[in-house]
């Protein structure tokens, strides 16, 4: 049996990273956990200074397949490149024909540089564009495959 488990990404702004990745995903913010009707209730009932409450935001997949998302505020900044980055396969991944995938990877790309996110690079394979590398708005790079 495997071991549930969750990510945690640190950040400057959670709320304005938690919505980027809820549009990459298609994610949804998180309910509040059993037996509350909100997060600040949570909060106010564990001890959660108020100042601090806005120091998080916390995502879902709707389907309740994927798995969940924090972001935490930090107070530094990302200053290199990550060592474990997110692969969104937004073209349906590389099982997908290149014809099919590729321009569902291009229509992704308009929409989360709209929102955002900077293209790092585009790499190939075989002489044609495979999947591209790109930035979130805080500079967390992923890729879309």
């Amino acid at each position: 049996m495997a071991t549930a488990w969750s990510l945690t990404i640190d950040c400057a702004r959670p709320r304005r990273l938690a919505e980027f990745w809820a549009l990459a995903l298609g994610y949804a913010e998180r309910p509040a956990p059993s037996g509350f009707g909100s997060w600040e209730e949570w909060f106010s009932r564990h001890g959660v200074p108020e100042e601090e409450w806005d120091d998080g935001a916390y995502l879902a997949d709707p389907d309740g397949l994927g798995t969940n998302l924090s972001f935490l505020r930090v107070p530094e900044s990302k200053v290199v490149k990550n060592r474990l980055h997110l692969d969104v396969q937004v073209g349906g991944g590389r099982e997908t024909p290149w014809e099919v995938r590729w321009p569902r990877v291009a229509e992704a790309v308009e929409r989360l540089t709209a929102a955002g996110a900077t293209v790092v690079r585009e790499e190939t394979l075989q002489g044609r564009p495979d999947h591209m590398v790109m930035a979130d708005p805080e500079g967390n790079e992923f890729c879309l495959v």
